[in-house]
């Protein structure tokens, strides 16, 4: 493999990290920030119909793609316009006829989970934001094979901010649960315009046997791992909605998932999104390969660790600092922080996953994704009935400490070691932990006690980083610093 082509992926990718961690630190600032706001403004009732619907929608997103956006990112060679065309007319065909059905069937699912006309509104509204947000692959497609991060972050921004400014400002109004219909709604409007102003790309319709024949044998086995991890997650939650009679410990779940995967949403998912094009276009080079993964694992580690830990240690005094706060939402802590063991396993198999894909290993990740899914609704339907709503939490730590089974499947192919990535990351994030618990131990619940261990966390855990891994870290800082400058 061409040396200039690696120094230019590594180049490449580094910036795509960069710019999408300094997006995402942006926009999760935006979005913990009307998450909180909604927290009081909305009852826990309000937030369990609402991840009921997401489910369902989530489950509609799952069978309306069939993996050909991967495929054709995963694709060796430069897609052809039959390519594009083929992909965009097969996906916009299973789209309009799933969001035609799910409209008219809308009456009876409300029904069917005891959903208010609020409920059914917000699963109409979400439905249209749905198909509109599959009018973006395509130009999606093209920024991220050029590894162009910079250009495709833009329209995520803009849908963040719209959908959070939205939800907030019409739930403050009174508007309940439809808050939320009506921002996903405005969400759906701009990301499509803003896509199509960076990348545009003329709307095309047209099926080539050939290139479909050839997208379909990698998007047809990933597509159905996906599936399987819809089963999984998504219909699980949908099943928990049926069974669990009170709303508001569906609720419970919902935020103590949400906030237990914060830092994986900051960080691993801005990783992955830059791995998986990265991981194919070097995936002849197994050296490389073992490399990046290894440099992959080490930033993970050092970002999710600490965020994690720091978020188990100052949920609880934070919540009591909060008037009202910890009374509404103490029966959630529990989950949550099992649900954090879970980031921290999830963050190391993930990228391992995404690598296994890139390779054209699907069908491997495929009876990976069957193990998880059969384990899930082994284990968790029935610790769920037995011990409430924490047993999806109990459940879920259960199922994830299997997470060390493709770091067994990757070494088939590429003589990757995880222990020498993690070991400084963990030790850092150890002498954070104790740097934190101390002045919240001597001090108490109080602003001054959580203000404190930040800092004192942060200092120290920064201190360690930069003395143990200076050479490591200062390129993507280095441009990360540029990237936001650039903002």
């Amino acid at each position: 493999m061409d040396e200039t082509y690696i120094q230019d992926v590594k180049k490449k990718s580094i910036i795509g990290v960069a710019t999408l961690i300094a997006r995402t630190f942006f926009l999760q600032i935006v979005s913990l920030i009307a998450m909180f706001i909604l927290t009081i403004l909305l009852s826990p009732s309000v937030f369990g119909i609402y991840y009921i619907v997401l489910a369902i929608i989530n489950i509609l997103n799952y069978f309306a793609d069939i993996g050909l956006a991967s495929a054709l990112i995963q694709k060796k060679d430069e897609p052809g316009s039959e390519d594009y065309k083929t992909t965009f007319t097969i996906q916009q065909l299973l789209v309009s006829v799933s969001v035609l059905i799910f409209l008219l069937l809308s009456e009876s699912i409300g029904s069917f989970f005891n959903l208010t006309n609020e409920g059914i509104f917000l699963l109409r509204a979400l439905l249209i934001s749905f198909f509109l947000s599959s009018l973006k692959t395509i130009p999606s497609v093209i920024l991220e094979r050029k590894l162009e991060f910079g250009r495709k972050v833009v329209p995520q921004i803009l849908e963040v901010l719209s959908f959070n400014i939205v939800t907030v400002f019409l739930a403050w109004r009174g508007f309940g649960l439809t808050s939320f219909a009506y921002a996903a709604l405005v969400r759906g409007v701009v990301g499509v315009v803003a896509i199509y102003i960076l990348s545009p790309w003329k709307l095309g319709f047209g099926i080539s046997r050939s290139s479909a024949r050839s997208l379909l044998s990698f998007g047809i086995p990933l597509q159905a791992g996906a599936i399987l991890a819809l089963v999984k997650d998504d219909l699980l939650t949908i099943y928990l909605g049926k069974v669990i009679p009170i709303k508001a410990e569906i609720g419970y779940i919902g935020w103590a998932k949400r906030w237990s995967e914060v830092p994986l949403r900051q960080f691993m998912d801005n990783i992955i999104a830059v791995s998986f094009p990265v991981y194919s276009r070097i995936q002849h080079n197994k050296e490389v390969l073992r490399k990046a993964l290894e440099k992959t694992t080490f930033f993970t580690a050092l970002f999710i660790f600490p965020g994690v830990v720091a978020m188990v240690i100052l949920i609880k005094p934070v919540a009591l600092v909060i008037p009202g706060y910890f009374s509404k939402w103490q029966f959630a802590f529990f989950s949550f922080y099992l649900l954090s063991v879970n980031a921290i396993l999830a963050s190391l198999s993930s990228p391992l996953v995404q690598a296994l894909n890139a390779l054209g290993k699907v069908k491997t990740t495929f009876i990976l994704m069957l193990v998880w899914t059969f384990l899930t609704w082994a284990i968790i339907p029935i610790l769920v009935s037995r011990l409430g709503f924490n047993g999806f939490a109990i459940g879920s730590f259960i199922i994830s400490l299997t997470a060390f089974l493709p770091i067994f499947l990757i070494r088939r192919y590429t003589p990757y070691s995880p222990i020498k990535p993690l070991l400084k990351p963990t030790i850092g994030t150890i002498i954070m932990a104790l740097s934190m618990s101390i002045p919240l131990a001597t001090i108490g619940s109080s602003l001054f006690g959580v203000i404190l261990a930040i800092i004192s966390g942060v200092t120290l855990y920064s201190l360690f980083i930069y003395k143990t891994s200076k050479a490591e870290v200062a390129p993507l800082f280095l441009q990360l610093i540029k990237t936001i400058k650039m903002r």
